[in-house]
C-alpha cells in the first residue's frame, strides 16, 4: 500500500497546524490506518520543503489530539484506539475529601423537598402524550413554547418552531456540533475551554482549534485569523462565566465574534448553562447573529442537578440538520422531566430558584475572597467557581496530588487546555459542591498550599 502523503500545496500559515490537519483528515477518513508508521521529522521536512521544527511541532499537536504516539527510537504511530480522557472532577466522591472539583450549584433540603413535591403534582396531573407516546411533535409543542418565554429571560425573543427540547445541555451541545462541524472539518474555540470538548472532537471526527483568549474572551482577531488559514466550520463559546477563567465577555466583544462570524459564514455554537443567573450580562452572541448562531442553556446548573432538561435555540438554516441529528442521537428529551421545567418555568420556581442560587453563590464568593485574601485569581460574583493560576514553578499535577492528600480535591487547569498556546498551570475550584464550612476548610487547604513553600510530593496515596 502506498503510504499517503501530504499535499505541500495545501499547506497555510500558520504551517504546523495546516500540516496536522491535513494529517487529521486522512486519519479520520481512513488513508492513514491504525498503527501506520509515519515518516521521521527530517525526512518528511525535506519531502515538503519545511523546516524539522514545523514538522515537530505538527507531530506535537496529533499527539495532543490523541492521533498519534510518539515511541523513543521507533518513530511516530497512527494512533486511532486512543485512551479515554480523565474527567477533572471525582467520579465519586470518597468520605473525608472536600470535593471541590465538580461543577454543580448549591443544594439543600429544601431543593429536594421541591422536586419530591414536583414529582407528586406529576403523578397527578401527568398527560397521556407524555406518558404514552413515542412521537416528539405530540410532546413537545406545548413545552415549546414554554422554552421562549424562559428564553426570553435570557435575552432572546424566538419562535418555538426552532427550539429543541433536550436532556442537558451536553446533549445540546452535542447536537449543536453535530449538525454544523461534518467529520474533517474544524472547530474554533476559546484555548482554555469546555472539558468535554477534546473527546468530543475525537468521537465526532472533527478537529479543535483552541484560540488565544484574554481578560475579554475569545480575541476575535485570532478568530479571524484562524477562519484565513483554516478550515473553520463553527467557533463554540462560552461568553457568559462558565467558562473555565470565569470571564463574562462584554457587549462590544460579542459582537465583534458575531461580525467576525459573519464575514466568514461560519456557525457559532453559544454555550450558555448560566442563563438568568449571571445578573445584568450583556445579550447572548445569538442577539448580533441570530441567523448563524445555535444557542445551548439548561436548568441544571441553575435550579436543581436532578432537573435535566435544557434548550438548544437553531435558526432556520440548521433548524432541519438540528431536528434530524437530535432524534438519531436522543429521540427526545426525557417528558416527565420537561413536564416539571415547564411547570416551573410557568408558575415561577425555576426563577426564584435562580434568585436563591445568586444569593447562595454571593455568599461563597464572599468566603472565597475571605480565605483567598492576597492571592491573586478569577471569578464573578454570580459564578459556581473560580480559576488560580499557580504562582511560580508550582506544578500543577504536584499541586493538586498535595491538595487531595490532605482531604481536598480540586480540578486541574489541563483538563480544560485545547492549545498548547499562553498555557500556565492552574486550578479550577468549585464553589457550590459542598457545605459553606467545607468550602472554608477547602480553600484553606488551599490557601495554605499556595503560601507555603513549594515542594515535590515524595508519596502519593
Amino acid at each position: 500500500m502506498t503510504f499517503w502523503q501530504p499535499d505541500p500545496a495545501l499547506i497555510r500559515r500558520p504551517a504546523y497546524l495546516s500540516l496536522a490537519d491535513q494529517f487529521a483528515r486522512a486519519i479520520h477518513d481512513g488513508r492513514l490506518a491504525n498503527g501506520a508508521r509515519l515518516p521521521t521529522h527530517r525526512r518528511l521536512a525535506d519531502d515538503l520543503g519545511l523546516s524539522v521544527q514545523t514538522v515537530s511541532r505538527a507531530y506535537e499537536e496529533l499527539i495532543r489530539r490523541g492521533l498519534i504516539s510518539g515511541e523513543i527510537g521507533r518513530g511516530s504511530f497512527v494512533q486511532t484506539q486512543r485512551r479515554e480522557p480523565e474527567p477533572p472532577y471525582l467520579p465519586e466522591r470518597p468520605g473525608e475529601v472536600v470535593d471541590l472539583s465538580i461543577l454543580k450549584p448549591v443544594c439543600e433540603p429544601m431543593h429536594l423537598d421541591r422536586l419530591k413535591a414536583a414529582l407528586g403534582w406529576l403523578a397527578e396531573n401527568l398527560p397521556a402524550s407524555s406518558g404514552l407516546s413515542f412521537r416528539p411533535n405530540m410532546v413537545f409543542p406545548r413545552h415549546r413554547a414554554v422554552a421562549v418565554e424562559w428564553l426570553k429571560l435570557c435575552g432572546l425573543d424566538v419562535s418555538p418552531q426552532n427550539v429543541s427540547v433536550t436532556n442537558g445541555a451536553t446533549a445540546g451541545m452535542t447536537v449543536a456540533l453535530m449538525s454544523v462541524a461534518p467529520p474533517g472539518s474544524t472547530v474554533a474555540t476559546e484555548a482554555i475551554g469546555h472539558h468535554t470538548l477534546v473527546p468530543l472532537a475525537r468521537y465526532l471526527g472533527f478537529n479543535l482549534e483552541g484560540l488565544q483568549i484574554d481578560e475579554n474572551g475569545l480575541i476575535p482577531e485570532a478568530l479571524d485569523n484562524a477562519c484565513r488559514h483554516s478550515d473553520i466550520r463553527a467557533v463554540f463559546v462560552q461568553p457568559s462565566v462558565i467558562n473555565p477563567t470565569a470571564t463574562l465577555m462584554d457587549a462590544a466583544r460579542r459582537e465583534q465574534i458575531a461580525a467576525v462570524a459573519r464575514k466568514h459564514d461560519i456557525a457559532i455554537i453559544e454555550n450558555d448553562v448560566l442563563g438568568p443567573l449571571i445578573e445584568d450580562r450583556p445579550p447572548p452572541v445569538a442577539l448580533f447573529a441570530p441567523e448563524r448562531t445555535l444557542y445551548v442553556t439548561s436548568f441544571t446548573k441553575i435550579t436543581v442537578p436532578g432537573l435535566r432538561i435544557g434548550y438548544l435555540l437553531a435558526p432556520d438554516r440548521y433548524a432541519a440538520a438540528v431536528a434530524n441529528r437530535h432524534l438519531v442521537s436522543n429521540w427526545m428529551a426525557t417528558p416527565m422531566v420537561a413536564e416539571i421545567a415547564s411547570k416551573w418555568v410557568v408558575d415561577g420556581t425555576a426563577m426564584e430558584l435562580v434568585r436563591w442560587q445568586r444569593s447562595a453563590l454571593r455568599r461563597r464568593q464572599e468566603i472565597a475572597a475571605e480565605v483567598l485574601d492576597g492571592i491573586d485569581y478569577r471569578a464573578h460574583r454570580d459564578g459556581l467557581h473560580l480559576w488560580l493560576q499557580l504562582p511560580g514553578n508550582r506544578a500543577e499535577e504536584t499541586f493538586v496530588a498535595q491538595a487531595h492528600l490532605r482531604g481536598v480535591a480540586i480540578a486541574p487547569g489541563t483538563s480544560f487546555r485545547v492549545s498548547e498556546e499562553q498555557w500556565h498551570p492552574s486550578v479550577r475550584i468549585s464553589l457550590g459542591s459542598t457545605t459553606e464550612a467545607e468550602l472554608r476548610t477547602g480553600l484553606g487547604v488551599v490557601a495554605k498550599l499556595l503560601l507555603g513553600d513549594p515542594e515535590h510530593l515524595l508519596l502519593a496515596i
